[in-house]
């Protein structure tokens, strides 16, 4: 059984979403209002999307991030008050689905008639392991491109006069994922070192496939709220105490008790390779982005991988 099991609230939460979206129009701004002050409202999930639209939009989108700061993304759950936030939008991005299963019962209680609904993962084959469909869709710089594309198109539907705008920023920003995306198969093809051995759930499937890697994780499934087997936790160490690797990857945002366990039994050293799934607050203040946190974890695993 998948370990990522969809959340479905409870009906009399879907109630509350209910009542309380359900105050009076003049509560909320129209698409118009938002406009007038200062761009389309955007609601996004995850920080990948939350990114692509700043980047995207720039200053004619207000973007905002569902997922507070600091969160795990994958134990996030909303609350009324984030329901409503999604009401007041004029777009809302999501990731899709397998990474955020709580939405179809959330958009029960929006009353946003003009609200426009944006899954990121259409038309992205989502991947399968062992019985489960692997979310990180954004980690593979490909898809990530399709999920830019998708929001320009997004933007322009909603703000038709700025199209241009939208479709000139999408295509300047995906030259800069496609030139990444070069500088990762260049790098990844000259490594000594052909497998990513990371003590955190199994996030970067996608990223493996994609630059011929392979992904070693003591998780099963992709939920980093089930426990590792001590026998998953072994034949880690029993490997790379085999191919004398010098490093293990952990991610970010939480503990990193077991990758600090395979660390210590091999003589490995720990390093972070972020997911992105979301941003500590002093990232947020700071203005991290996605490209950012992806040339952190190349140079990274420059190193971890022993690349030419």
């Amino acid at each position: 059984m998948c370990p990522l099991i969809s959340r479905r609230f409870p009906d009399f939460i879907i109630a509350i979403f209910s009542l309380v979206v359900f105050f009076p129009a003049a509560v909320f701004a129209n698409a118009q209002d938002a406009k007038d002050a200062g761009g389309l409202q955007v609601v996004t999930t995850l920080f990948p999307t939350y990114d692509f639209a700043k980047q995207v939009g720039k200053d004619k989108v207000n973007v905002s991030l569902l997922l507070p700061p600091g969160i795990e993304a994958h134990a996030f759950e909303p609350k009324p008050s984030d329901i409503v936030k999604i009401n007041k939008a004029d777009i809302f991005i999501y990731t899709g689905k397998y990474m955020e299963p709580w939405v179809e019962d959330a958009l029960k209680g929006v009353s946003n008639r003009n609200l426009l609904v944006v899954d990121a993962s259409a038309g992205i084959e989502i991947a399968v392991k062992d019985g489960c469909r692997d979310p990180h869709i954004w980690l593979d710089l490909g898809n990530a491109q399709v999920m830019v594309e998708r929001i320009a198109k997004a933007l322009a539907r909603k703000d038709p006069a700025n199209s241009d705008f939208y479709s000139s920023n999408a295509r300047e920003y995906n030259t800069r994922l496609a030139a990444l995306d070069k500088r990762f198969k260049e790098t990844l093809s000259g490594c000594r070192q052909k497998t990513l051995i990371y003590g955190g759930h199994s996030a970067f499937g996608y990223f493996a496939r994609r630059y011929g890697l392979r992904h070693d994780s003591p998780y099963a499934g992709f939920s980093p709220d089930a426990e590792p087997t001590p026998k998953a936790i072994a034949k880690l160490v029993d490997k790379i105490r085999q191919s004398g690797m010098k490093h293990v990857f952990h991610e970010e945002l939480l503990d990193p008790k077991v990758a600090r366990t395979i660390a210590s039994e091999t003589g490995a050293h720990l390093m972070l390779l972020h997911g992105a799934h979301n941003v500590s607050r002093d990232e947020l203040k700071n203005g991290a982005t996605f490209l950012q946190f992806m040339e952190e974890d190349l140079d990274k695993l420059k190193i971890g991988l022993e690349c030419k």
